[in-house]
């Protein structure tokens, strides 16, 4: 059976000068033991420090060779510390901050900071500051990569403020050039616009009114191409001007209204409140099909006029960021493989891709956003 220790007691000093006292006066030292007890040991070496100098500090008695050894011992460490950092200090050049972070753990900051003549001030600012950068690098790295190398400092700088962390576009540029981090977009080059007519029955109802007030008012369309293997393929996507949501997409190995009927029918909403469905002159798309289905949801048909992309220009841009974000940097061996990867980006692009036409929001959140402001 163990027997529990006693619990550490200190004591004050006007409590032990009252013991002595009492001693003094003529309290029988066992009794004083008894009473407060307190061990032998303890009563007589506070009544040998009372009668030495009057104090029970211990370097107040200490006897002239013990305080000479006391500072003999004190100087030999700074002298150690001394010859030890300004060795350390001429080997790198005077970085005297680096200095001190090598030697913390071997002796106190403020000592070393003395002898370097820098201030304590300095050194915690230097520290805290590095951290500092460290955590902004990380959340520039982690931005970077999860937008698939596509952020430039714009974006970057937006989704670090969802984070909490206020950047500059400066210091994100100065950290993307020093892990050379260089967002896949090029340039934007002109496209000269075709002057000639609109021939055709359907006119371009659209007429470029890209903003749209409500979800699933207008949807645009178009296709674009992607190499699987050794074959070309063919990707389409159902955009929603309200937010450029991705609503609808399929991919196949033929350019043909069987593929736009696909990504139609992905749509996971009622195409009941879709008022508008443009797209260019493909026959694809020009067709009896889609007539059809468009008919049955009376639903307005637009169409570009021949040779002017910018009719289109919100796909045409979606197909642009696909390419630069998707096939780009990726190659394919199959369709089950394009499928797969195409269902991965299409989640991205709706609910984390930050959109600078939607204030940096994802198209989900936007829309999330939108109908919670209906709500109030």
């Amino acid at each position: 059976m163990t027997t529990k220790r006693k619990p550490r007691r200190t004591f004050k000093e006007s409590f032990k000068k009252q013991m002595v006292e009492l001693h003094r006066s003529g309290k029988p030292r066992k009794d004083i033991l008894r009473e407060y007890d307190l061990t032998p040991s303890t009563f007589d070496k506070w009544v040998k420090q009372y009668k030495q100098s009057g104090s029970f500090k211990e370097k107040d008695n200490l006897t002239p060779e013990e305080k000479e050894l006391r500072e003999l011992r004190k100087l030999n460490k700074e002298l150690m510390m001394e010859n030890d950092i300004l060795k350390q200090a001429a080997l790198i050049f005077g970085r005297k901050l680096e200095v001190v972070r090598k030697n913390k753990d071997k002796y106190s900051v403020s000592a070393i900071c003395r002898k370097l003549e820098v201030s304590r001030g300095s050194y915690y600012y230097e520290i805290k500051r590095k951290e500092s950068e460290a955590v902004v690098e990380k959340a520039i790295i982690d931005s970077f990569t999860s937008s698939r190398n596509t952020y430039g400092s714009r974006r970057i700088k937006d989704d670090l403020k969802d984070q909490g962390l206020i950047v500059s576009r400066r210091r994100i540029r100065r950290i993307m050039l020093k892990f050379n981090f260089v967002s896949s977009y090029t340039t934007l080059k002109f496209k000269p616009l075709a002057a000639s007519k609109n021939e055709q029955k359907i006119e371009n109802v659209l007429s470029r009114e890209f903003d749209r007030n409500e979800p699933m008012e207008a949807l645009v369309t178009d296709l674009t191409y992607v190499k699987v293997g050794n074959k070309w393929h063919y990707v389409c996507f159902i955009i929603d001007l309200f937010n450029r949501e991705i609503v609808g997409y399929s991919s196949g190995p033929n350019k043909s209204v069987d593929l736009v009927l696909q990504a139609l029918a992905t749509i996971n909403s009622s195409l009941e409140s879709v008022q508008l469905f443009h797209t260019d002159r493909g026959k694809e798309f020009d067709n009896q099909s889609i007539d059809e289905l468009l008919d049955s949801f009376q639903i307005k048909r637009s169409l570009s006029r021949p040779g002017c992309p910018y009719d289109n220009a919100v796909a045409e841009a979606t197909y642009r960021a696909f390419k630069i974000e998707f096939i780009y940097q990726q190659s394919f061996d199959s369709l089950f493989e394009l499928q797969y990867e195409l269902m991965d980006y299409v989640n991205w692009w709706n609910k984390f891709r930050k959109h600078g036409k939607l204030g940096y929001l994802s198209p989900l959140n936007y829309r999330l956003d939108w109908k919670m402001k209906q709500a109030v």
